[in-house]
Order: structure tokens, then C-alpha cells, then sequence
């Protein structure tokens, strides 16, 4: 029997700037609870996952942990504050993870709608791998352009759209960020990109996202989600 605990750490530092939201996104209500429970929920319901980290914005830290303590989830073990970017943040996360055999999970936030099945294929994946990224196959043609002009087009059979979580054993995707903060041109927007980067050596597995595991980014986004949420309340019927 596997007993390797697998710690989720979930992004929420987002503003909702881009979205045009009034409220820092974590905090926009989804069918009468907030993005943040929902995701925190989808880990917290996961019989794999045996701890919770939330990384927060510093401005809202106080509100975050307010929501925390409302909650009461069993198996948060930390609300901290993040970083100026997403690595900081994953950083930060990272730093509240023990034991030092254990697995992790990176989570975007804003991803509420995250199934079960995924969770628990990332999870089993850690079992045979050291990263796990979860993506989904391009619907679109895919091209190489400086913003002016076609340079060349992708084949779209080669083309996925990543997804989170990414999964990884503990000291792996900290040796990935140690390496990363040794050299000036860190700009990922994921950690498995991390990882390919500074441990390309590392086998990366792939496990199949969900179309309905998407992002609150735009208005659009939150619409679709509650129709999402409503969905699956008639199913459960």
C-alpha cells in the first residue's frame, strides 16, 4: 500500500484585473460559493490528497484566511502569503510542503471546476514518475508568428493546451526552482516547463485533462462554469 502523502498547493493570488471583476477572482461567487472554495473543495472531497496549501495575495491574506477558518477544511495545513509572480508564489507554497518525500500538486486557483478523476490520475502517475502534467489536445490550428507575420504552422496532432495540477515529487520541482533562481532569465508560466528546462533529463508524464477544466479569466468564463455547476447538481439527482 502506497503512503506517500500528496499535498495539493493552489495559486490564489490572482487580482481579476483581466477579467474585469470588481473583487480579486478567488473571492467572485460561483452559484453561491466563492472560486476559492470551490477549488479548495474539489481536493478537500479527493481521498488521495492528504494536505491543502493555499498561497494567497498578501492584500488579501487576511480575507483568505477569513475563508479558511469559515471552512474549516480538514486538511489545509497552511494559508500564506505569495510572491510578485506565479514562481514566487509556487515558491512560497512550496516552502509550507513536508515531509520531504512527499508529493505536490500545483494548482491554479482559478481552476474550480477540476475533476476527481484528474486528481486521482495525477496522483497515481506520482507513483511511477517524478512529473505529471495534465493537458488537454489542441481543437485549433496552432502557428509560429512574431505578431506581423506566419512564420510556420504547428502540426495540431503534436499540440496540447497544459492544464493544472502538475504533479511532482517534492525534491524534484525543488531542485527545478533552485536551478531556475540561479539564472536571470526565469520566465515560465508553468512549473512542468521548469522542470523540462533545468531537469530535462526527468520523464514527464501526461495525463489527459478535461475541457471542462478551464480558467476564470474572462466574464465568459464564469458563466460557463455555473452552467457547469447547475449541470452536475441535475446529474446528481
Amino acid at each position: 500500500m502506497n503512503t506517500t502523502e500528496n499535498i495539493a498547493v493552489i495559486l490564489a493570488g490572482g487580482t481579476g484585473t483581466r477579467a474585469g471583476f470588481p473583487i480579486p477572482k478567488q473571492f467572485v461567487e460561483l452559484a453561491g460559493r466563492t472560486m476559492i472554495e470551490r477549488t479548495v473543495d474539489a481536493f478537500q472531497e479527493n481521498p488521495m490528497i492528504t494536505g491543502i496549501v493555499i498561497v494567497s495575495n498578501i492584500e488579501t491574506l487576511g480575507e483568505m484566511r477569513s475563508v479558511a477558518l469559515q471552512n474549516q477544511w480538514a486538511k489545509l495545513t497552511a494559508v500564506c502569503s505569495g510572491g510578485m509572480n506565479r514562481f514566487a508564489s509556487g515558491n512560497a507554497g512550496l516552502a509550507q510542503c513536508a515531509p520531504p518525500n512527499c508529493n505536490v500538486l500545483i494548482h491554479d486557483g482559478a481552476r474550480p471546476m477540476v475533476s476527481q478523476r484528474i486528481i486521482t490520475e495525477v496522483c497515481e502517475a506520482l507513483n511511477t514518475y517524478e512529473a505529471v502534467d495534465v493537458a488537454v489536445p489542441s481543437t485549433d490550428s496552432m502557428i509560429i508568428s512574431d505578431g506581423s507575420t506566419v512564420s510556420r504552422y504547428l502540426d495540431r496532432k503534436e499540440v496540447w493546451n497544459v492544464q493544472t495540477p502538475q504533479g511532482f515529487r517534492l525534491g524534484t520541482i525543488r531542485t527545478a526552482y533552485t536551478e531556475a533562481l540561479r539564472n536571470g532569465d526565469f520566465g515560465a508560466t508553468d512549473d512542468c516547463s521548469v522542470v523540462r528546462k533545468y531537469l530535462p533529463e526527468t520523464k514527464i508524464a501526461l495525463v489527459r485533462g478535461d475541457a471542462d477544466n478551464i480558467k476564470l479569466t474572462y466574464p465568459a468564463d464564469k458563466e460557463r462554469m455555473e452552467q457547469l455547476i447547475a449541470k452536475k447538481k441535475l446529474q446528481k439527482k
